[in-house]
């Protein structure tokens, strides 16, 4: 039996693979006798093993923050509420035993397997209509190339699977460089392009042409590959329909979340096929307006909260500071700081706000970055301003020449402006490793003291081999060939 031990999850592929958007085909045909050689017959069967993979992102989306914010200085564990493993990512102390690092590999590799199982079987059937077969390959390439971003970025070197493999031949599969994993991110992703509708023609919340290619301009930022991605990002910026919404807060509202900012987006229904992260924001005893009650497993960081400038309009949308019990809404607010970015009215765990994996925003500061890197900063300087505009109203607070005056100085404000713009979207532990500055978050300022005016401090002991996360200890122990990342 031909199967892909990488991921355990995807060793029950068939069983799980179209949960949430196959009922109806399960329905006509048991499940003991679909196999891999006679399901994937007509184009309908392609469709929904693609959504199947878009289900992978949407599972593992709400819960990333877990691993992305609360290392980084942006977030911190509430002690209200246990989620295995937390306390350890949130003191920086992760071994291979861990369960979120082990439920972030198993759920990634699982969207790769049906990526993969996509592009196989594509040419099986016959009756695609016009186009749809390049788009389905498309956005097979994209998620395939996402989620391989995200392990890259997560763990370094990786297993590289883009067949079927036997379980003898998974227990042989090494690591493959970060050079590998990259040329077949880029790879992908350039097919990606060439094969994509543009966002008009395509359901929301599946790939574009757009999408692949901002994702691609940013692979190439990581990359440090400035000439590319000065290609691709203006590309997307001059010829592609997207654009800053004229203010931060409507990016999260139910009513307006599908915007000209959202490149791509993770789609959520309330109550049917909702995202638990609303929920887990909202405090213990419940918001006013959003929900009776909360899980509250974790809360901003003052670090991150003094940052915002008087006038800075992302402050209020991202956290709260001031909280009134909705049991007693006439009482006198106390505070207790929350993080309010998602904090719509919503069935507990099962939030409709879709959750943006990349937008327009995040585009105009790596395209700055990438003007910077190419010493073309007093350009840079125009991008950057573009985002700080939309956050102030005005132009007051724009940086001018004076107060970017190197390259060195620019980065500075370019990536505190990524940490404000950008804060509980999945990206300040990825900006803190690859700007050198992990390693120095030793202290981080958790609960602030309204009354003292002074913060609760966390001492932390950072060390260069954290900027990966191990191989969860379960891979290890199923390969004979898979080595753990060094220090762990």
């Amino acid at each position: 039996m031909k199967t892909n031990k990488i991921s355990i999850t995807g060793l029950i592929f068939l069983a799980l693979a179209f949960t949430g958007c196959e009922d109806k085909l399960l329905n006509l045909t048991p499940e003991s006798v679909l196999t891999s050689s006679n399901f994937y017959q007509k184009a309908n069967d392609i469709n929904q093993t693609v959504l199947g993979i878009y289900n992978s992102l949407q599972t593992r989306r709400q819960t990333d923050y877990l691993l992305m914010e609360v290392p980084s200085d942006n977030l911190y564990m509430s002690t209200n509420t246990t989620i295995a493993g937390s306390q350890d990512v949130d003191y920086l102390s992760v071994n291979s035993d861990n369960a979120l690092v082990s439920a972030f590999w198993n759920t990634t590799y699982n969207g790769i397997f049906r990526a993969n199982s996509v592009l196989m079987n594509i040419d099986k059937p016959t009756d695609y209509a016009a186009t749809m077969k390049d788009q389905y390959i498309g956005e097979a390439k994209f998620m395939r190339a996402l989620f391989y971003f995200d392990l890259v970025r997560m763990f370094g070197d990786v297993p590289k699977v883009i067949t079927k493999i036997s379980i003898e031949e998974a227990a042989g599969t090494a690591k493959s460089s970060q050079e590998e994993i990259y040329a077949l991110i880029i790879e992908d992703l350039t097919d990606a392009v060439s094969k994509l509708p543009l966002k008009t023609t395509i359901a929301k919340g599946r790939a574009s042409k757009g999408a692949a290619v901002g994702l691609l301009g940013k692979v190439y930022v990581y990359r440090k590959d400035y000439s590319n991605a000065k290609t691709y990002l203006e590309q997307l910026i001059k010829n592609y329909d997207y654009s800053l919404v004229p203010t931060f807060s409507s990016l999260w509202k139910v009513a307006t979340e599908d915007n000209n900012e959202i490149l791509f987006t993770v789609k959520y229904l309330d109550g049917t096929n909702g995202q638990s992260l609303s929920t887990s924001y909202t405090l213990n005893g419940g918001i006013i307006g959003v929900a009776d009650r909360g899980n509250e497993t974790s809360l901003p960081s003052w670090s991150l909260m003094k940052k915002y400038e008087k006038g800075d309009t992302r402050k209020d949308v991202t956290f709260q500071e001031w909280w009134t019990s909705p049991t007693t809404p006439n009482a006198v607010p106390i505070y207790y700081p929350y993080v309010s970015k998602y904090a719509v009215a919503h069935t507990i765990n099962s939030s409709g706000l879709d959750i943006p994996v990349l937008r327009y925003a995040d585009i105009l500061l790596l395209y700055a970055e990438t003007l910077n890197g190419l010493n073309l900063t007093s350009q840079a300087l125009v991008e950057l301003n573009k985002v700080r505009e939309r956050a102030f109203g005005n132009t007051t607070f724009n940086y001018t020449s004076a107060q970017v005056s190197t390259s060195a100085v620019f980065l500075e404000k370019l990536f505190l402006e990524r940490q404000l713009e950008l804060a509980y979207e999945h990206e300040r532990w990825f900006d803190l490793v690859r700007s050198g500055k992990l390693t120095e978050l030793t202290i981080e300022e958790r609960l602030y003291n309204n009354i003292t005016q002074v913060p609760v401090t966390a001492v932390l002991t950072p060390k260069p081999y954290m900027t990966v996360y191990p191989i969860p200890q379960a891979q290890i122990d199923l390969s004979a060939t898979l080595k753990q990342n060094q220090g762990y």
